[in-house]
């Protein structure tokens, strides 16, 4: 496994995963939580209280302080995981104490929208579980 944690914490919720990076300054209202950027795969979902799974941050940096706000304001995800992880969304996640996660690519692709994860133990053996689902009917 690759992953490795950058900001801790005990998660359990369900992943909203997104194909694209997120521009956290311009694509997302820092009052409710949802996706503004009508060109985003998530347009007009919310993201209070998910598991946020994405590739990785762009934008201005700027955009730690949404991911700050967003928690203030009681809409932010309960963690966030990607592939890559720039120091916008590192630093954002740290002042709001939201938990971070970067993700093997293998594991990035195994995890499906609306998953439920219990657990980021269980998270970092997902692969594996459904490798072994796969391979042991």
């Amino acid at each position: 496994m690759t992953e490795k944690t950058i900001v801790k914490g005990n998660v359990k919720g369900k992943v909203l995963k997104s194909s694209q990076p997120i521009n956290f300054l311009g694509s997302i209202d820092k009052k409710t939580g949802s996706i503004t950027d009508h060109k985003h795969d998530l347009s007009g979902k919310s993201i209070k209280d998910s598991i946020l799974l994405f590739p990785h941050g762009i934008g201005s940096s700027v955009g730690a302080y949404t991911i700050y706000s967003l928690k203030s304001n009681n809409v932010a995800p309960i963690a966030m995981a990607c592939q890559k992880v720039d120091l916008t969304v590192a630093s954002g996640c740290a002042l709001a104490n939201i938990p971070l996660f970067i993700l093997s690519p293998d594991e990035y692709d195994s995890i499906k929208d609306g998953d439920e994860i219990s657990g980021w133990k269980f998270l970092q053996n997902y692969a594996d579980l459904l490798l072994q689902k796969s391979l042991f009917p």
